[in-house]
């Protein structure tokens, strides 16, 4: 069957254009400034921006952490991302130290296949490295695994600085990528331990344990340490000033460096950790929240270009299990939901206030995690050829998060309250009408994406 959706704006990565859409099926047939099309249905877009389906490259669901399970699995997560424009995400596999990446993988599509509702792909978390692990890299690569997380904290899943640049070496010479989350272990548990010496055990404690310099000093040693290996790499979740320093001066020596930041780092504040109550506790996650100053830079670092996307880091919690850090901050479950309000306070956050254009907001969700993370000429881009996920936008209005009208599975928000301008009026996904005006018509309509290697840019 197809679908015409008429009058509408186009607006892609490279520019913004009043145009029809004609989808055949799954796919976007033709885009052009008049299309007739007798036998196709017709979707009125008048008013409205066609934003492509957003990606969210950087979600955990169903993650078993901190002694307990996220609160979002498949289901529920993929269909918050789908509610709020978010037409495919990638999760992290995540084997144990000693179990194998495939033995991962196969998890994962447990978790996830005839579950989700939007498309999904996933990551493969490297938290062990011996010959068995590095033999395994090409088969998760032809099975469209073509990324790689690894972590310079958390003892359970870092490997070290020798093993992050053999398998940095490695995933170079396959063509793939690795992100990395980056915060010095051995500072933080230092200073970890001196808050408890000082029985100050409060969620206030929590970013002063995780300071910025301890941020910054990880994405430099990174980047040293892929500067060695001549390999491209991914900071992700970046927080602060002296992170993007550190990305600059490499930058500078020449290497290809990607950065990702989340929309929390460009809305929530430090100060929140010192709310009364234990309501700091709903604001936990590593790296933490930064101070006003750190918030600024991101966004010029977001319009001019230094940032190249903004994903989640969905990993949500309920306030119960929050409260098992009662007493003890580090007993926190750490992160914070957001796969369901990202689209929307970009939009509202970013192009309404001035500080991006509605064009960077789609390079920023939708075409730069498409080629970066082997999408594209499928997803990120509403051109021919292309999968029909097509998110209608309707920039008139103004309403405002309540967490009691989200479909995710936390009971608050972090940003409860917050304004926002326009709303989503429809999403589709490969063709198929799949939210409409806030409900979520579709619950298991996502299908698994097996990727290409990166299209480096």
């Amino acid at each position: 069957m197809k679908t015409l959706f008429r009058n509408a704006t186009v607006v892609n990565a490279d520019g913004s254009r009043a145009a029809d859409v004609l989808v055949c099926g799954e796919k976007i047939e033709l885009v052009a400034e008049h299309v007739e099309s007798p036998d196709a249905r017709v979707v009125d877009c008048t008013g409205l921006l066609l934003f492509p389906g957003a990606i969210d490259a950087h979600t955990h669901f169903d993650l078993d952490v901190a002694n307990t399970t996220t609160a979002d699995d498949f289901r529920s997560g993929g269909r918050a991302a789908l509610r709020g424009g978010t037409t495919a995400v990638i999760d992290f596999a995540c084997p144990n130290k000693g179990e194998s990446l495939q033995y991962g993988l196969e998890l994962w599509h447990k978790k996830a296949d005839g579950h989700t509702a939007c498309d999904y792909g996933f990551h493969m978390t490297i938290d062990d490295w011996n010959p068995s692990i590095r033999a395994e890299l090409p088969a998760m690569i032809a099975q469209g695994v073509s990324s790689f997380k690894m972590y310079l904290t958390y003892p359970a899943m870092m490997i070290g600085d020798g093993p992050v640049y053999e398998a940095l070496c490695a995933l170079r010479e396959l063509g793939a990528i690795a992100g990395v989350h980056c915060e010095n272990a051995g500072v933080i548990d230092s200073l970890i331990a001196a808050r408890k010496a000082a029985g100050e055990l409060g969620p206030a404690s929590h970013p002063l344990c995780r300071p910025a310099l301890a941020e910054a000093e990880a994405v430099g040693r990174l980047l040293k340490l892929a500067a060695l290996a001549e390999a491209p790499v991914v900071t992700v979740h970046t927080t602060c000033v002296p992170a993007l320093a550190e990305i600059a001066a490499a930058r500078a020596r020449g290497q290809k460096v990607y950065v990702e930041t989340c929309p929390q780092y460009l809305l929530l504040e430090d100060r929140y950790y010192g709310l009364r109550n234990f309501e700091g506790a709903r604001y936990v996650c590593a790296p933490p929240l930064r101070k006003p100053a750190d918030q600024a830079r991101l966004w010029q670092g977001l319009a001019s270009g230094e940032i190249q996307t903004v994903n989640t880091d969905h990993c949500s919690f309920t306030l119960a299990q929050r409260d098992m850090g009662r007493g003890d901050f580090t007993k926190i479950p750490g992160g914070l939901p957001g796969v369901e309000t990202r689209l929307a306070l970009l939009y509202t956050y970013g192009v309404v206030a001035g500080r991006i254009t509605k064009e960077k907001m789609v390079e920023l969700l939708s075409a730069n995690n498409a080629k970066l993370y082997g999408l594209w000429g499928r997803k990120g881009a509403i051109k021919e050829g292309f999968d029909a996920d097509l998110v209608l936008y309707d920039p008139k209005g103004e309403h405002a998060v309540r967490a009691a009208e989200l479909v995710t599975n936390v009971d608050y928000n972090p940003y409860e309250g917050f304004p926002l301008n326009g709303s989503i009026r429809q999403v589709w996904l490969r063709g198929r009408l799949c939210v409409e005006n806030g409900t979520v018509l579709e619950e298991k309509s996502g299908t698994y994406l097996p990727r290409e290697l990166p299209l480096l840019f």
